[in-house]
């Protein structure tokens, strides 16, 4: 076994004495108490901007994986890299959590949850591996590091620094104090022994037992800029001691794979069992060929866009369920499961290849989870999103909540025959706007019959009876020797604009007398 450093030195390395030992830190952070089978899993941004769809998609898999299994859903925010750090990036994951109903349990004898306030613990774990002779300063330049990734790449090596390109891997303490007196401040390597040409062998819930070469790398545990530690340390560190059992993350992490097991077994923890999902993946308008999401090409790409335009939350969940588990929408279909929290997820049937999102297939989601909602929730979800994200004219059509629910009312009334052409909050506004004087637009196009409509005007009654007004319409058409569908199209246009609407007799007793006589005389 390799000599490691002595604990003087390590203070100095380090910039200070590490605050715990390992068992200091297997006290502070005991197993969970949780029954046999329980999941405690983790949703992990870095606060970086937008909140993803495809983060979206990885934070249900986390949370329902918790929730069905009785165990535990935390929040983690990874923000050990600060210069690609975003302000207000962490409220914005927050919100989205909120909105969609993920809720995250963040225990705080297990905390903190961000990776930043959590420097003492790896240190203290650094600390442990520098004097187990597991880890190493390296007083590597940023120039000379790329002057050894110029001789790799010109000899069609690995870039990286490992083996003979290793420089300080296993220099002496007389050295290292060398460095340190000339002020010079040391990352903290990984010591790999790993070796290229064995083969590592790692477990994917998703995938079954994968085979890597081994990792030979030093990478870097310690950053020397800000003393923070890199994603393949903290990660490790922060799933051993929050106790996480299963980590879902992208694929592209996959590569990755075999160097957190060394590094797992290197410190003598079990790891978590990994889920590496697939990439969400659209068909490109332009090409006809299915491609991976894009912030730059897709607004849908962000998660905001859903809150914004006010796609309901429950029906975006839906959907995602529908793309990560497989057998759900048979089973919604059959009437064994209500939603997607009633129906037992599995890791074996997450998609392993890239699971297609589709907005018209959300569309069909959102309209068929819109037509089953009683009229009060459907007016209090409108008006909630028009207070929070509408415009002007929104704000202006939820004023009236009378009304309001007078209009979303119609067609209704009939659960087998519920209308089914709302998709979101903000088209529902834009569907019913023709109730709205301020936002009524006469069609000037129609060729209207003008005799009709003034036979109409002269024996409607807001007080008659649907069959009474109906037989009305049918005594005008034998009159003017026409349909009474014709008669019925006039008066649709005249009154909304447009020749496809709800139940005329509906929209017109929601529309009131005055209303309707405007409309019809505005024609004339």
């Amino acid at each position: 076994m390799r000599n490691g450093l002595s604990k003087d030195l390590i203070v100095r390395v380090l910039g200070g004495a590490p605050k715990y030992t390992i068992d200091d830190l297997e006290a502070k952070f005991p197993p969970r108490e949780l029954e046999d089978g329980a999941m405690v899993t983790r949703f992990a941004p870095s606060p970086t901007g937008l909140m993803h769809i495809g983060n979206l998609y990885g934070a249900l898999i986390d949370y329902k994986l918790a929730s069905q299994s009785g165990g535990v859903f935390m929040l983690r925010i990874e923000d050990t890299d600060t210069k690609r750090e975003v302000s207000g990036a962490v409220e914005i994951v927050k919100n989205a959590m909120r909105n969609f109903g993920l809720t995250y349990n963040n225990d705080e004898k297990y905390g903190p949850y961000y990776q930043s306030m959590r420097k003492d613990i790896y240190h203290s774990v650094a600390a442990y591996l520098l004097e187990r002779g597991l880890a190493y300063p390296c007083f590597l330049k940023p120039e000379e590091m790329e002057e050894i990734r110029a001789k790799q790449n010109a000899a069609g090596f690995a870039t990286g620094i490992y083996g003979e390109f290793a420089r300080d891997r296993d220099i002496p303490e007389d050295e290292i104090i060398k460095h340190l007196d000339n002020g010079e401040v040391p990352t903290i390597r990984l010591y790999s022994t790993g070796n290229p040409n064995n083969r590592i062998y790692c477990k994917d819930a998703v995938r079954g037992s994968i085979s890597f070469p081994e990792n030979n790398e030093d990478l870097v545990l310690i950053k020397s800029n800000d003393g923070l530690p890199t994603y393949h340390f903290a990660h490790l560190v922060d799933d051993h001691f929050m106790r996480t059992t299963h980590v879902v993350r992208g694929e592209e992490w996959l590569p990755s794979l075999p160097l957190h097991y060394q590094l797992f077994r290197t410190m003598g923890w079990t790891p978590p069992l990994y889920i590496h999902t697939s990439t969400l993946d659209k068909i490109d308008a332009e090409t006809g060929k299915q491609r991976k999401m894009s912030k730059r090409k897709d607004p849908e790409c962000n998660v905001a866009f859903f809150m914004e335009h006010g796609w309901p939350t429950d029906a975006v969940i839906e959907y995602l369920g529908n793309i990560l588990a497989s057998g759900y929408e048979e089973a919604k279909m059959k009437g064994t499961v209500k939603t997607f929290w009633d129906y037992e997820m599995k890791p074996k049937k997450i998609p392993m290849s890239g699971a297609l999102f589709d907005m018209k297939k959300l569309e069909w989601w959102a309209k068929e989870y819109i037509a089953t909602l009683p009229v009060h929730v459907l007016v209090k979800n409108v008006v909630d999103w028009a207070n929070a994200y509408g415009n002007d004219d929104n704000k202006r059509q939820v004023a009236d909540v009378e009304y309001l629910t007078s209009v979303l009312a119609i067609e209704r009334d009939n659960p087998k025959r519920i209308r089914k052409d709302f998709i979101t909050w903000e088209q529902t506004l834009t569907e019913i706007a023709p109730f709205w004087d301020f936002l009524f637009t006469p069609n000037k196009e129609y060729e209207y019959n003008l005799d009709a409509l003034q036979e109409f005007l002269a024996t409607f009654n807001a007080a008659d009876d649907k069959d009474t007004w109906w037989n009305k319409i049918v005594e005008i058409a034998g009159k003017l020797e026409i349909k009474p569908g014709d008669i019925a199209m006039n008066l649709r246009v005249a009154l909304m604009g447009r020749t496809n609407t709800p139940d005329l007799y509906s929209l017109m007793s929601v529309m009131g007398d005055t209303r309707v006589r405007e409309r019809i005389n505005m024609i004339l």
